[in-house]
């Protein structure tokens, strides 16, 4: 297998530099230089993937810890990541791989996993299909779109748990093959995103999000980390949940987690109940058939 994969998603500009245009960063690469990701780099002018086929986990999980919780109830999913993001949250759990550059950072360990592997691996643990999960899935789209294809072939579903910072030709090109979409819609303020997640405008995930559902007819479930004091407040979740009810369909599930302190965000208390209550009660007044209380044990 070829150590280096070339990017589906970038033009080539003077100097020897690129531009990617598989995320709305729509970084200027430097030969040499990386992405806001850290996974796809400028090679003597050429846009390459360091991290085809390279995954850091891999495990046998219940489709319902995607969290997808009305697509294939009770099956089996195999879920795979790699390393690199393209949001930069301070909060975030799987940090080890998902804040990574890969072609800087040492020590990294992975398996090489071919996409005719991966589905063969599926058929051998029993999974009825394939989530690519844990990082961000966007940044490793040409494993991804290789692998999802034979999937489909082969007769399994395909999953995408993501932050939805994907450009519209990028997700028009997967959107043929897959089959859900498990997407984080973190807050309804630019601020949030500029300063949490070190993204300029989060437009472009509320497009994804909607064009996911009605021009790829995907199965798309929403989720919300409640933080206290930065996006918890009651008129913003009236916001996300009017936007979805309009955007996406009143039938969207719309999962509403508990936020536990991590990192840059360690002082910071758990999710009250009540709060995770009251945002239940705010989605369902909005009209949403399904909002589920994610992270508390003995709530849904």
């Amino acid at each position: 297998m070829k150590e280096f994969k070339e990017a589906m998603f970038y033009e080539r500009l003077e100097e020897e530099k690129v531009e990617c245009t598989l995320c709305p960063h729509y970084c200027k690469v430097a030969p040499g230089k990386t992405g806001i990701c850290g996974v796809r780099q400028n090679i003597d002018g050429q846009l390459v993937s360091l991290i085809y086929a390279k995954a850091s986990s891999i495990a046998v999980d219940p489709i319902e810890k995607k969290p997808l919780c009305h697509f294939h109830p009770g099956s089996k999913v195999l879920s795979l990541g790699s390393y690199g993001c393209n949001m930069k949250c301070g909060f975030c759990q799987n940090w080890r791989i998902a804040h990574k550059n890969f072609a800087r950072d040492q020590g990294l360990v992975y398996e090489e996993v071919s996409p005719e592997r991966v589905v063969q691996m599926a058929k051998e643990t029993g999974s009825q299909g394939i989530a690519w999960t844990y990082n961000e899935p966007t940044i490793w789209f040409e494993y991804t779109f290789d692998s999802a294809i034979l999937a489909k072939k082969a007769g399994l579903y395909t999953v995408y748990v993501t932050n939805g910072y994907i450009t519209e030709p990028a997700l028009d090109k997967i959107g043929p093959y897959l089959d859900a979409y498990s997407v984080d819609l973190k807050s309804f303020s630019n601020e949030f995103y500029q300063k949490v997640c070190k993204i300029k405008d989060f437009m472009p995930v509320l497009t994804a999000i909607e064009r996911a559902r009605k021009k790829w007819q995907m199965h798309v479930e929403i989720t919300t980390l409640l933080i206290p004091t930065k996006n918890d407040s009651e008129a913003e979740l009236k916001q996300i949940a009017d936007w979805i009810v309009k955007h996406v369909g009143l039938e969207t599930p719309w999962h509403v987690s508990r936020f536990i302190p991590y990192l840059e965000f360690s002082h910071l208390l758990p999710t009250p109940e009540a709060t995770l209550i009251k945002a239940k009660e705010i989605g369902q007044k909005a009209g949403l058939k399904y909002v589920h209380i994610g992270n508390v044990p003995g709530l849904t």
